[in-house]
């Protein structure tokens, strides 16, 4: 019997705390799935998920696929974790900057693209330098647009030699390969390709930046090198209705009684002599017993207060190894008549200057995100900003 803790697979430019909308009125959120099954105290099953969002959702897929008894518990009203999605006056609000990737291996495996109606992004970046927009795009989805784009000043002819490389570096690995080969941060690994200063900061930094939550580019280069794979082997994409079409396709394929949501998991319990199953205790009391094991898949604050200190087959620190990062994500709306562009591009800022670090136009990607003649607007900024505090 094991613990195990996972990692979310899915979706990048994903908010790790706070979800800002410009807008503030009450709303009424789209249809979730909010099952609760009425737990008997002492209940015995298979194998217990903590955490409903993506990377719990994706472990009861494969334990289902597989014929395993489980149950998937979560606090919050529905599934999906950080990935959900809110209806507000004809608008959708995905809970922060979302875009999903198709190339994602595992998001092959588990989920079905046709019926989440995915809506592509160019492939590419608008970048804002010295008072203009230029254009980066990938050569092999638009070639024209790329050699129009090799003297403008993101970046050297010889960075956008670069780039062709890397992608081909990235494409020539298996993942086992690149998510176990020499690490270091992410901006060593581009000053020793040889990417160019302005390259880095006029592109690197605001675009992989708004992935990590991190401008200073110190993640861990593997991270970087797999995620620039599944850049180059997929789509940047917007489920038609909302980034939680992800994670509501994924329950709506595992029993109904197996997920249990509204309830909070305030221990692990190893197990004691003679006894070979552990113990999940909830907030009110009740003790779930698993007879395969726990699989953690929650942030790690959480996982910091359920399993340090505890003394199970493997060590857990008992506090967070990294900073947590946040991103701030505000929506405006507009009048489309008002809007000249049309493009379904994502703008980020090379400028070095401000607080914005990308923006989108929501509904030139989906038009299903807002109402009839209305444009929806996506601003994110990196950080958290006093005075901007406000949770939906």
């Amino acid at each position: 019997m094991t613990i195990t803790t996972t990692h979310s697979f899915i979706s990048s430019f994903t908010p790790h705390h706070t979800f800002h909308n410009h807008h503030h009125h009450h709303y009424k959120p789209p249809p979730k799935i909010t099952s609760q099954l009425p737990i008997k105290p002492h209940t015995k099953t298979g194998a217990i998920i903590i955490g409903a969002g993506l990377s719990g959702l994706a472990a009861a897929t494969h334990l289902h696929s597989n014929n395993i008894p489980f149950l998937l518990i979560d606090s919050s009203d529905a599934v999906g974790g950080r990935v959900r999605t809110d209806a507000l006056d004809g608008f959708l609000l995905d809970r922060g900057f979302q875009i999903f990737i198709t190339g994602y291996p595992e998001a092959r495996k588990i989920l079905n693209y046709d019926t989440l109606n995915l809506q592509r992004f160019y492939s590419g970046a608008k970048v804002y330098y010295n008072g203009e927009f230029y254009n980066v795009a990938d050569p092999l989805r638009h070639f024209f647009d790329a050699i129009q784009s090799l003297a403008n000043p993101i970046g050297t002819i010889f960075d956008k030699l670069l780039i062709a490389w890397t992608r081909i570096r990235v494409l020539t690995q298996s993942d086992d390969q690149i998510l176990s080969g020499d690490e270091m941060s992410t901006i060593e690994l581009l000053k020793g390709i040889g990417f160019s200063d302005a390259m880095v900061d006029r592109f690197f930094r605001p675009f992989f930046g708004g992935i990590f939550f991190d401008n200073e580019l110190e993640t861990t280069s593997r991270l970087f090198d797999f995620v620039f794979k599944c850049l180059a082997l997929g789509d940047n994409t917007l489920p038609a209705k909302g980034i939680a079409a992800i994670p509501e396709q994924l329950a709506a394929n595992l029993p109904t009684s197996s997920i249990v949501l509204n309830t909070r998991v305030v221990s692990i319990e190893k197990p004691e002599s003679g006894d070979e199953l552990y113990n999940v205790r909830l907030s009110n009391g009740e003790v779930l017993r698993a007879e395969y094991g726990v699989i953690v898949a929650v942030e790690e604050p959480e996982a910091v207060k359920l399993l340090a200190g505890k003394s199970f087959e493997f060590e857990f620190p008992d506090e967070i190894r990294q900073p947590v990062r946040s991103t701030v994500c505000l929506y405006f709306s507009a009048d489309r008549s008002k809007v000249p562009v049309r493009d379904p591009v994502l703008f980020i800022n090379g400028s070095g200057r401000g607080i914005v670090n990308n923006m989108f136009f929501a509904t030139n990607v989906a038009p299903s995100y807002g109402p009839p003649g209305k444009v929806l607007v996506s601003v994110s900024l990196i950080g958290l900003y006093e005075g901007d505090r406000m949770r939906s």
